[in-house]
């Protein structure tokens, strides 16, 4: 099993919502957050006035999957989520030892 955390731009959100349920993914988590990368952040002008913002706004999504499909997760995501510009996110992958489901005690691949 692996845990895939992919960072993107957050209009690109629905796109690979929609390209991971084709897959077969039936939960995913979900997280407005906030960072920067190479961009450092970019400055914007708000009634007459610039100023900088460090944090630039992105969407965080967190999935377990079976190691049988998890190249077709990445792939999709990666897919769904370029632009082409910079700043489209990152894609972190971990190995997951051990699943439980709290409301039927299913472990591991049957937890998913």
């Amino acid at each position: 099993m692996k845990f895939i955390t992919a960072i993107i731009k957050p209009f690109k959100l629905d796109e690979v919502r929609e390209g991971l349920t084709a897959l077969g993914v039936e939960g995913l988590t979900v997280t407005e957050v906030k960072g920067f990368g190479r961009q450092k952040g970019h400055r914007e002008i708000y009634r007459g006035a610039e100023y900088a913002v460090n944090f630039v706004p992105k969407i965080k999504i967190e999935v377990a999957v079976k190691s049988e499909i998890a190249d077709a997760v990445i792939e999709t995501i990666t897919k769904k989520a370029k632009s082409g510009q910079i700043g489209d996110g990152k894609i972190f992958v971990v190995p997951l030892e051990h699943v439980v489901r709290i409301r039927t005690g299913e472990t591991d691949a049957d937890a998913l």
